[in-house]
Parts: structure tokens; sequence; C-alpha cells
């Protein structure tokens, strides 16, 4: 991409009614444009991120054999009435059709997926089953001061298990927790991320959530170092023990809830009587799962772990490009050469966005690029042609190297990777 065709703009003033870090940067770095107080634009840039992100927990859902399906975000009243949240979920945006009809927009898919389900399953022999999706969801939310890590509408992967028996669904439990890892470690936040008990809300007495450690974080939560998991403060007791161990816990630090995970059990298939013939010919309620994780979230608290003073420091599985590359002078030849570069980049495969600006200074082509938080930077100008080279730089590290041009894409593949 050139960054010329590029129609979004860096921003020099920090927005002033935006406190957390995460999106200062990301408005300012043109990742994300605030429509109104919890509501975002995601733009080309920040796009790009949120992509990879669904990418990576598209792959690792498919890993656990649960099949890909996108539910409606209008769900009519009569399925909330069912499960006795039109009244007792206060996030719930409601509207009125013109035929009269109630509906409320989308704030997780429960009162949706198990009616559905309950279609397709009949006996033992269609258990156990997972179903996912990765949508919009819509919260009437009273708090949103914190950027993208607290929306009123925020895109978010919700996958949904049925099990014929407790047993079944502890095992697909497990494995979850498993792909949540994975995924986190590919996002470069597992060290930083913690399994952490809490109270299960509207959904059952208690949860599981994955909080991320950062002092932008609107939770607190207590670590136990040795097993490496949590409790919330919300559960009340400052006495609290480990979960796992039961030896006492750390001071209380502030972390961001990214994802959590339910064990529904029969709350929701007893609601809409949703049943199965097992092996012995008897009528059992399907056991039942839920699991999710804000996409937003991931990438605000991404951003919180990872910039300095000058920008955004993107690990490299979700940047929006591997590459900055920065042409630098009006010297015809360094234009030349710089587009030389960039072509062959593209042509080997490599994701770069090109910094091609004409009437744009040198300083602040260097501002934006560490404003981005590109993973690598490389520069074309005068300084370095005289060595046949570009000069190249990791973003979040202070050594040049000069490397010469016919060896450059041998050199990324073999030192960058």
């Amino acid at each position: 991409m050139r960054q010329s065709q590029l129609f979004t703009k860096t921003l020099k003033k920090v927005p002033k009614d935006e406190v957390s870090k995460s999106a200062q940067l990301l408005l300012r770095a043109g990742f994300i444009d605030k429509l109104s107080a919890g509501v975002y634009t995601f733009l080309p840039l920040g796009l790009r991120v949120i992509e990879k992100i669904e990418k990576i927990i598209d792959e690792e859902m498919k890993s656990l054999g649960a099949q890909r399906i996108l539910m409606p975000a209008l769900v009519p009243k009569k399925n909330w009435e069912t499960t006795g949240r039109w009244e007792s979920f206060d996030a719930l945006f409601k509207l009125k059709g013109k035929n009269k009809i109630e509906y409320a927009l989308g704030a997780t898919h429960e009162e949706v997926v198990v009616p559905l389900v309950r279609k397709h399953v009949s006996s033992w022999r269609d258990l156990p089953l997972a179903i996912f999706q990765i949508q919009d969801k819509f919260r009437d939310e009273l708090r949103t001061k914190s950027g993208i890590l607290r929306t009123r509408e925020f895109l978010m992967k919700d996958l949904y298990s049925f099990h014929a028996s407790q047993k079944d669904l502890d095992l697909f439990y497990e494995k979850v927790k498993k792909a949540y890892r994975r995924i986190f470690r590919k996002l470069k936040i597992d060290s930083k991320t913690y399994l952490t008990l809490a109270s299960g809300g509207t959904f059952s007495k208690y949860s599981h959530e994955y909080q991320t450690v950062t002092p932008a974080g609107e939770d607190t939560i207590y670590i136990c170092p040795k097993c490496r998991v949590a409790v919330n403060k919300e559960l009340g007791s400052k006495n609290i023990k480990c979960w796992r161990c039961g030896r006492a816990l750390s001071e209380g630090v502030k972390a961001i809830e990214i994802a959590n995970i339910f064990k529904l059990k029969e709350k929701y298939t007893k609601a809409f009587d949703f049943r199965f013939t097992d092996k012995d010919g008897s009528r059992k309620l399907v056991m039942m799962g839920c699991y999710g994780i804000g996409l937003p979230r991931l990438m605000g608290a991404v951003v919180e772990i990872y910039h300095d003073d000058l920008g955004i420091i993107w690990p490299e599985p979700i940047a929006p490009f591997k590459f900055h590359l920065i042409q630098i002078g009006t010297n015809p030849q360094v234009q030349k050469e710089a587009e030389k570069v960039y072509k062959s980049l593209q042509k080997a495969g490599h994701e770069v966005i090109y910094d091609d600006r004409k009437n744009v200074g040198i300083g602040e082509k260097l501002m934006d690029c560490d404003l981005i938080g590109i993973p690598w930077r490389i520069i074309v100008s005068e300084k370095s042609l005289k060595k046949d080279a570009v000069e190249i730089k990791r973003r979040n590290r202070k050594k040049l190297s000069f490397v010469e041009i016919k060896k450059l894409n041998q050199y990324l593949d073999e030192v960058v990777g």
C-alpha cells in the first residue's frame, strides 16, 4: 500500500476525551475514528489488525471442530422473554418495528443459537456439537471512557457448545482453555494474561475470565504466582485464596477482561425445553457452554502493553504491515530506487506500506512511522544509496543496519523471517 493513497491522516494532538493510552494512540495513528461515545469506525490500518486477529481466532476455533455460522443481530422480544432476560438484561438495546413487534439488538446469542440447534439435534448421535460466529454485539454500556476496551458496539467471537453429559462439557471446556492460550501466545500477550475466577453475572454463579494485566484495566485481580491464575476482586472477600492450590494471592493489580468462558449447563436449554434422546431411550436436557472473545478488546490490550512514548509497537502476527518503507529526500535517484525496492518487496510477498508522500518532511515521516508502529522500518535515502543499500531497523530497537539492495529480500528471509 502507498501511504500517499491512504485517505486517513495521523493526528498530532492527543484527543482530549480519551483517557486510555490505547485509544489515544489508535486515534492519533489513524487506526480508528470515534463516531460517538462507545462507537468507533475501524479505518484501513485498524481493520487490517482486526482481520488478522479474526484469522487467528477462526483457525483456533475450527481446530476444535467448531463450525462457523452468522446469526442475526435483530432478535425478537419473545426469545428474550423465553429466557427471562427481556427485563433482567439491563444492557439491551430495545426497538420496535413498524409492525409493532419488539426486538433487541444482539448483546449475546443464547436466545438465537439454542432454538436454532434444537431444530437439528434430536439424538445423542448428534452430540457433541460446537458452533461459533464473529459478529457485532450491542450493549447499552454506561461506562465508555476506555476507548475500544469498552464500547456500545463491538466485534465478538462467541462459541457455543452442546453436550450429552457434564463429563463431555468438562472435556470440551478444557480444550477451549488450551485454544485460548494458543491465541494469546500468538498475540504475544500470554505472559500477562491470567485465567481468572469471577462472578458469572447474568449467565451463571461463577465463570472464568481471561484478564490481561495493564494499568488501563477496569478490573482488579489477585494473582497466584505459582499457578498463574487469578481471582477477580468483585468476588468480595479480601482473604480469597488461590482456587487451585489454596495459597495466599498477590496484591491486587489492574487488568483488562479480554475473554470469558461459562459452563451454562442446562440454563438456556431448559428455557427452550431443548432435549435429546439418550442411548437408553430417555429424554434429557442438553448441556451447554459458551465462550467469548472481544476482538477490539484484544486489539486495545495489545496496544496497552506494546507502546512507548513515540507510539505503538505492533507484535508481528497482527501488525497491519510487516515493513514500513520510507523514501527520504526529493532526489530523483532516491525516488527511483525506492520504487524498485517497493515493487521488489511486493513481488516477494512481503506486506509493506510505502511512505511515498510528497511535500512531507523527514521528521514528520519518521514520527508517523514510530506512531503507527510497523515492526520493521526500511529507509531509502541519499545516505543509504552511497552504499547501494537501504537502512533497516526494528521498531523497538535502536540499532541500524545497512543492507545491500540486491541482497535485501535474501536478508529479510534469513534474518527477519
